[in-house]
C-alpha cells in the first residue's frame, strides 16, 4: 500500500501554523497604527479582509492536514480551492496594493505568507493529482476483479438463456 501524502506539503502546513499566528499579529498591529490615516473605505476592507483571512486560514489549515495525513481527496481539494481563491488573492492585493500605505515589516510578513501559500498551491496541485491517479487505479482494479469472479470459468457450462437457474 503506497504511501499518497506529501512529506513537503505537510512541513509547510506544519511551518504556516506556526507562522499564522504571527502575521495575524503583526497585520492587526500595524492596521491599529495606520487605521487614522486610511480612507474609509479601505478601513472596510482591511477589516473585512482580516476577518476572511482568519476564518479562511482555520478551515483551510484543517483540511489541508486531513486531506494529505489522511490521504483524503475532497478535504485536499477543498484546501487547494481555498488557498488559491480567497487566500492568495487577498494576500497579493495587501502586499501590492500601494494605497493601503504598507509598512516594511508588514510587507515582509505578506512576502513570507505569499511564499507559503503559492508553494502550497503547487504541492496540493501534484499531491491531489497523485492521489486521485492513483484511487482510481485502485477502483479499476476492485470492478476488474469483480467482474472477473462473476464471470464462469473455461469448461464451466452457463446457464442456457431462458432456462430457470
Amino acid at each position: 500500500c503506497e504511501i499518497l501524502s506529501s512529506l513537503p506539503l505537510q512541513m509547510s502546513l506544519y511551518f504556516n501554523v506556526y507562522f499564522f499566528p504571527f502575521w495575524w499579529l503583526i497585520t492587526v498591529a500595524i492596521l491599529y497604527l495606520k487605521y487614522p490615516t486610511l480612507s474609509d473605505y479601505y478601513k472596510f476592507i482591511l477589516v473585512t479582509i482580516m476577518i476572511l483571512v482568519s476564518l479562511t486560514e482555520l478551515i483551510r489549515l484543517y483540511l489541508g492536514y486531513v486531506g494529505n495525513l489522511l490521504e483524503k481527496v475532497p478535504e485536499l481539494a477543498g484546501f487547494w480551492l481555498l488557498t488559491l481563491l480567497p487566500q492568495l488573492p487577498v494576500i497579493l492585493f495587501l502586499l501590492f496594493n500601494e494605497s493601503l500605505k504598507i509598512h516594511s515589516l508588514e510587507r515582509a510578513f505578506h512576502i513570507i505568507f505569499a511564499a507559503f501559500l503559492s508553494f502550497q498551491v503547487v504541492a496540493a496541485f501534484f499531491t491531489l493529482r497523485r492521489m486521485v491517479n492513483t484511487l482510481a487505479s485502485r477502483f479499476r482494479l476492485t470492478e476488474f476483479h469483480r467482474l472477473e469472479e462473476e464471470q464462469p470459468g473455461p469448461g464451466v457450462p452457463s446457464p442456457a438463456p431462458g432456462s430457470g437457474s
